[in-house]
């Protein structure tokens, strides 16, 4: 039996954050919910929001104590992905590292993935 990646993980950074902010919702929070929308230049944007419930059909996935809930459209375009929390001179924000992205907009505000996963067999 082959090991399924997940779809996405997060950093132990990423994940403190959002055990802060859904700490700080002043709502009963279960998780972040994750997904992607066609937006933007390159055509595909990351959303995320505070989850009060799972949806059917969501994937959950547990990153260092923290609940992620992925969109049933989305878990294509994450698989393999890691997502951060960084910290700059100006700014902090969360930044997605998705290997399965071949190109990302100037502004960094949307990304494009390829037809067909790497590896994926000709559809004949």
């Amino acid at each position: 039996m082959v090991a399924m990646k997940a779809p996405i993980t997060l950093t132990e950074r990423a994940a403190a954050r959002l055990k802060e902010l859904m700490a700080a919702a002043g709502k009963p929070v279960v998780g972040l919910r994750v997904g992607v929308k066609a937006r933007g230049c390159s055509g595909l944007s990351y959303t995320m929001e505070y989850a009060t419930e799972k949806k059917p059909l969501e994937d959950a996935v547990e990153s260092h104590g923290v609940t992620v809930l992925i969109e049933p459209t989305a878990s294509f375009f994450l698989i393999g992905t890691e997502m951060d929390w960084v910290e700059r001179d100006l700014g902090a924000q969360f930044v997605f590292n998705n290997p399965n992205e071949i190109d990302r907009c100037g502004c960094g505000e949307s990304f494009r993935v390829a037809d067909k996963p790497e590896g994926a067999a000709a559809a004949t």
